[in-house]
């Protein structure tokens, strides 16, 4: 496990390569953290890290979000804040995104906890009393 202590976004952006190298070749990354802890900011970095140019957001209504990066591979950025039940992830194809090889990342997966591959990362973020961002990387 790989912990860090984020005092600001930009040293989310300076240890952005590390978290990177700390998933190894895990392509699928859960991200799980309370409401507004920084989970789509960390994952905008991680995009951008990976040589994503165009702007990326939360697809909260879209559920899925896909981005190129300049070397011509997809990334994928799922929010399922918004399920209510499993079966709805069914309908957009999950397995085909999560077994691609693509890197997959994924705000609120304890909303699909069946559906989850065994050999994902988990990535926890929570703020302490100080305002700074604890995060975590299990493999």
């Amino acid at each position: 496990m790989s912990s860090y202590k984020i005092q600001s976004e930009y040293e989310l952006q300076t240890i952005a390569p590390e978290l990177i190298q700390d998933f190894g070749d895990k392509k699928v990354i859960l991200f799980y953290g309370e409401m507004g802890v920084g989970k789509t900011t960390l994952i905008k970095i991680l995009c951008k890290q990976l040589g994503v140019e165009e702007v990326t957001s939360s697809p909260t209504f879209s559920i899925v979000n896909e981005y190129l990066s300049t070397n011509d591979k997809s990334i994928y950025h799922f929010d399922f804040y918004r399920i209510e039940k499993e079966a709805e992830v069914f309908d957009l194809g999950y397995e085909d995104y999560f077994f691609s090889g693509n890197y997959c990342f994924v705000e609120w997966p304890e909303k699909i906890p069946n559906l989850l591959p065994d050999n994902a990362v988990e990535v926890n973020i929570v703020q302490d009393d100080d305002n700074n961002r604890l995060i975590s990387v299990v493999k």
